[in-house]
Protein backbone atom coordinates (compact mmCIF):
# COMPACT_ATOMS: atom_id res chain seq x y z
CA UNK A 1 0.00 0.00 0.00
CA UNK A 2 1.02 3.73 -0.56
CA UNK A 3 0.23 6.75 1.14
CA UNK A 4 0.58 10.20 -0.25
CA UNK A 5 -0.79 13.48 0.29
CA UNK A 6 -1.08 16.35 -2.45
CA UNK A 7 0.43 19.05 0.54
CA UNK A 8 3.04 16.96 2.61
CA UNK A 9 5.67 15.55 0.76
CA UNK A 10 6.75 12.69 1.80
CA UNK A 11 9.81 13.25 4.66
CA UNK A 12 9.08 17.33 3.98
CA UNK A 13 7.77 20.35 6.01
CA UNK A 14 4.12 20.22 6.93
CA UNK A 15 2.94 23.53 5.73
CA UNK A 16 1.22 26.39 8.49
CA UNK A 17 -2.14 25.73 7.03
CA UNK A 18 -2.32 22.26 8.87
CA UNK A 19 -0.40 23.41 11.87
CA UNK A 20 -2.27 24.02 15.59
CA UNK A 21 -3.38 27.64 15.88
CA UNK A 22 -0.87 28.25 18.54
CA UNK A 23 1.69 28.21 16.17
CA UNK A 24 0.31 30.50 13.35
CA UNK A 25 -1.59 27.49 11.91
CA UNK A 26 -5.75 27.06 10.75
CA UNK A 27 -5.62 23.19 11.53
CA UNK A 28 -6.57 22.10 8.24
CA UNK A 29 -6.24 18.42 7.48
CA UNK A 30 -3.99 17.65 4.90
CA UNK A 31 -5.14 16.03 1.96
CA UNK A 32 -4.35 12.34 1.63
CA UNK A 33 -4.79 9.24 -1.05
CA UNK A 34 -3.76 5.81 -1.13
CA UNK A 35 -3.48 2.64 -3.60
CA UNK A 36 -2.37 -1.11 -3.18
CA UNK A 37 -5.05 -1.75 -0.42
CA UNK A 38 -5.50 -5.80 -0.60
CA UNK A 39 -8.50 -7.17 -1.85
CA UNK A 40 -10.24 -8.49 0.95
CA UNK A 41 -9.58 -4.82 3.08
CA UNK A 42 -13.11 -3.89 4.76
CA UNK A 43 -12.44 -0.79 5.95
CA UNK A 44 -9.43 1.56 7.01
CA UNK A 45 -7.98 3.49 9.49
CA UNK A 46 -5.62 6.57 9.81
CA UNK A 47 -3.57 7.51 12.90
CA UNK A 48 -1.18 10.41 12.86
CA UNK A 49 0.90 10.25 15.88
CA UNK A 50 4.15 12.23 16.99
CA UNK A 51 6.44 10.15 18.21
CA UNK A 52 8.74 12.81 19.46
CA UNK A 53 6.46 14.06 21.85
CA UNK A 54 7.55 13.35 25.54
CA UNK A 55 4.46 10.96 26.07
CA UNK A 56 4.49 7.21 26.26
CA UNK A 57 3.36 6.25 22.74
CA UNK A 58 3.31 9.73 21.13
CA UNK A 59 1.41 11.96 20.92
CA UNK A 60 -2.28 11.62 18.69
CA UNK A 61 -2.94 14.43 16.54
CA UNK A 62 -6.05 12.49 14.57
CA UNK A 63 -7.47 9.34 14.42
CA UNK A 64 -10.22 7.88 12.08
CA UNK A 65 -11.73 4.69 12.00
CA UNK A 66 -14.30 2.39 10.43
CA UNK A 67 -13.82 4.73 6.42
CA UNK A 68 -15.07 2.79 4.09
CA UNK A 69 -13.29 -0.02 1.90
CA UNK A 70 -14.20 1.96 -1.47
CA UNK A 71 -12.60 5.32 -0.12
CA UNK A 72 -9.03 6.39 -1.73
CA UNK A 73 -8.43 9.70 -0.45
CA UNK A 74 -9.58 12.04 2.41
CA UNK A 75 -9.84 15.73 1.12
CA UNK A 76 -8.20 18.39 2.95
CA UNK A 77 -10.13 20.18 5.36
CA UNK A 78 -12.36 16.88 5.61
CA UNK A 79 -15.57 16.28 5.37
CA UNK A 80 -15.01 12.39 6.41
CA UNK A 81 -16.32 9.78 4.72
CA UNK A 82 -19.81 8.80 5.41
CA UNK A 83 -19.68 6.25 7.87
CA UNK A 84 -16.42 7.12 9.46
CA UNK A 85 -15.53 7.97 13.12
CA UNK A 86 -12.87 9.83 14.74
CA UNK A 87 -11.62 9.11 18.00
CA UNK A 88 -10.41 11.69 21.04
CA UNK A 89 -6.73 12.61 19.59
CA UNK A 90 -4.60 14.14 22.31
CA UNK A 91 -6.04 17.46 22.83
CA UNK A 92 -9.27 16.00 24.00
CA UNK A 93 -10.81 16.82 20.76
CA UNK A 94 -12.55 14.29 18.02
CA UNK A 95 -11.16 16.42 14.87
CA UNK A 96 -7.05 17.04 12.81
CA UNK A 97 -5.65 19.10 15.50
CA UNK A 98 -1.98 20.06 13.84
CA UNK A 99 1.44 20.36 14.77
CA UNK A 100 2.92 22.67 17.32
CA UNK A 101 5.50 21.26 19.21
CA UNK A 102 7.57 23.06 21.54
CA UNK A 103 10.30 25.42 20.47
CA UNK A 104 13.63 22.97 19.12
CA UNK A 105 13.94 20.63 17.15
CA UNK A 106 11.25 19.35 14.09
CA UNK A 107 9.26 16.85 15.40
CA UNK A 108 7.88 14.17 13.09
CA UNK A 109 4.60 12.97 12.33
CA UNK A 110 3.88 9.77 10.84
CA UNK A 111 0.43 9.18 9.19
CA UNK A 112 -0.20 5.40 9.46
CA UNK A 113 -2.85 3.76 6.93
CA UNK A 114 -4.20 0.78 8.36
CA UNK A 115 -6.13 -1.74 5.90
CA UNK A 116 -8.43 -3.68 8.42
CA UNK A 117 -10.04 -6.77 7.99
CA UNK A 118 -13.42 -5.83 9.96
CA UNK A 119 -16.07 -2.91 8.52
CA UNK A 120 -16.36 -1.55 11.86
CA UNK A 121 -14.25 -1.13 14.85
CA UNK A 122 -16.87 -0.52 17.29
CA UNK A 123 -14.84 1.62 19.55
CA UNK A 124 -16.45 2.80 22.45
CA UNK A 125 -15.54 6.40 22.70
CA UNK A 126 -14.03 6.75 25.98
CA UNK A 127 -11.20 3.85 25.22
CA UNK A 128 -8.12 4.62 25.98
CA UNK A 129 -5.82 5.36 23.27
CA UNK A 130 -3.26 2.78 23.82
CA UNK A 131 -6.78 -0.42 23.65
CA UNK A 132 -7.54 1.62 20.36
CA UNK A 133 -4.79 0.88 19.05
CA UNK A 134 -4.25 -2.62 19.82
CA UNK A 135 -7.45 -3.41 18.10
CA UNK A 136 -6.37 -1.42 15.12
CA UNK A 137 -2.98 -3.52 15.39
CA UNK A 138 -4.96 -6.70 15.58
CA UNK A 139 -7.54 -6.33 12.59
CA UNK A 140 -4.25 -4.39 10.30
CA UNK A 141 -4.25 -6.53 7.26
CA UNK A 142 -1.79 -4.04 5.22
CA UNK A 143 -0.45 -0.60 6.55
CA UNK A 144 1.17 2.31 4.69
CA UNK A 145 3.11 5.24 6.17
CA UNK A 146 3.98 9.27 4.90
CA UNK A 147 6.24 11.35 7.51
CA UNK A 148 6.29 15.05 7.82
CA UNK A 149 8.31 17.57 10.24
CA UNK A 150 7.42 20.52 11.96
CA UNK A 151 9.21 22.87 14.17
CA UNK A 152 9.79 26.06 16.04
CA UNK A 153 12.70 27.91 16.42
CA UNK A 154 14.27 28.56 20.29
CA UNK A 155 13.45 32.06 21.01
Amino acid sequence: MELTSTTIPEGGTIPLAHCGTRCGGHNVSPSLAWTGAPSATSSFALLCIDPDAPIEGGWWHWAVHDIPADCVHLPEGGPLPVGAREWRNDYGAFRWDGPCPPPGPAHHYVFTLHALDVPTLRLPTDWPKERARELVLFHSLATATLTGTFGRRPR
